[in-house]
């Protein structure tokens, strides 16, 4: 049977989504496999797999988030709204819904008629260094330095279901973080790896950012790591409760409650649907 995908992306963001009841496998996509579909010159090209639905045991959707290496990832707040968005679209849910993903349940809604916004409520940040996977004391990790190839940074560490590494004393420019990214992403402190921004603040409600995605590399948005800058700074009392976040590809809505809770919200577009010929998948897998 050929697999069936559709395309998404969120500010240049992209996904493929692999709908296991409509010929998007019966098992989750083998780490090859993953790694093929992923693939920019040989497969179809994106920044990862969104493998779903299944059913809980409340009976809500879930779904499974891979990385283009083949990893999984805990979370994605753009994986989620593109997800999200597919799960309408396909007549899965109506209105505002819950999912499971990661472990974790999170809300999503749909504020605008136009159907393309997606808001999720990403849940409560951490930063304490046993929720980011982080090696010596137990420790709030709102800043302090570590040594890069003999250099001093500035960082600050967030989970938002999944690691960041928030870096604050760089430019957010794609040189630089291109640059540093692979080296905190694998950096030994960091025990499942990490996230890496690099984070400048405009003014209280505005910030840019670069963004290095564990597993997958530079890329021009990212919704989990908007919601872990923008966390990490108002942690350090520099932003206010709406903040937009500047990625390369465009802005992304963060909002947090009064709760402490973070709230994502941005735009998703459907870019195609087609499928994938047996012999490709069966050449990938074997």
């Amino acid at each position: 049977m050929p697999l069936h995908f559709a395309k998404y992306h969120a500010l240049g963001n992209d996904y493929l989504v692999l709908d296991p009841s409509a010929g998007g496998g019966d098992e989750a996509p083998s780490p090859a496999l993953v790694v093929a579909m992923c693939d920019r010159l040989r497969g179809i090209g994106s920044d990862g797999i969104l493998y779903g639905p299944h059913r809980d045991g409340e009976g809500r959707p879930t779904l499974r988030i891979f990385n283009p290496d083949g990893s999984e990832a805990e979370k994605s707040g753009n994986g989620i709204r593109i997800f999200a968005h597919w799960l309408r679209e396909a007549g899965h849910v109506r209105g505002a819904f819950a999912l499971g993903v990661g472990g974790a349940v999170v809300e999503v809604s749909f504020p605008d008629s136009s159907r393309d916004l997606v808001r999720v409520a990403m849940g409560m940040p951490s930063f304490l260094s046993a929720d980011v996977a982080m090696s010596g004391p137990p420790r709030n990790v709102l800043e302090e330095t570590l040594t890069v190839q003999g250099s001093a940074l500035r960082v600050g560490a967030v989970s938002i279901g999944n690691p960041h590494c928030v870096v604050v004393d760089r430019p957010a420019t794609e040189e630089n973080v291109r640059e540093l990214g692979p080296l905190l992403e694998n950096h030994p402190v960091f025990l499942r790896r990490t996230n890496v921004q690099i984070a400048e603040i405009i003014d209280r409600h505005t910030i840019r950012i670069a963004i290095w995605e564990r597993g997958a590399g530079y890329t021009t948005a990212s919704g989990s790591s908007s919601c872990a800058a923008a966390s990490l700074l108002r942690a350090r009392g520099l932003l206010d409760a709406d903040v937009v976040v500047q990625c390369p590809g465009g802005d992304l809505s963060v909002q947090f409650d009064e709760a402490g809770g973070v709230h994502l919200q941005g735009p998703v577009e459907q870019v195609a649907t087609g499928c994938v010929v047996d012999r490709w998948v069966q050449h990938r897998m074997g």
